[in-house]
């Protein structure tokens, strides 16, 4: 297992809308997808910054399911275009799920 820790810097003033549509969109449609998203909100420091975790089997899993996702008609005629519109930058690091220091429970 690997775990996707991606971090979204929103554009100003985006925050409300990036939400919204994150959350009554994006993440119902990731659920359909069986996207293993762990946890997502905002930054404690950084009201521009919002985090996003997701658990995939393997890179190569990850490569697969992110490219039929963001490939996907439901994604590009859906919330892709506000969502970047949104987005400003983002980074991702992927990490061995084995070795994080974390819990599932301690995500809640």
């Amino acid at each position: 297992m690997i775990t996707e820790i991606r971090i979204y810097k929103l554009r100003e003033n985006t925050a409300s809308v990036f939400h919204k549509v994150f959350t009554e969109q994006s993440i119902p449609m990731m659920k359909r997808w069986n996207v293993n998203v762990l946890d997502y909100g905002f930054s404690l420091i950084d009201k521009n910054s919002f985090y996003l975790i997701r658990n995939y089997e393997s890179i190569d899993q990850r490569k697969e399911s992110q490219d039929a996702f963001y490939g996907s008609d439901e994604w590009i005629n859906g919330p892709e275009k506000q969502i970047m519109e949104c987005i400003e930058t983002y980074n991702t690091s992927i990490v061995d799920s084995k070795k994080l220091k974390i819990s599932k429970t301690d995500l809640k």
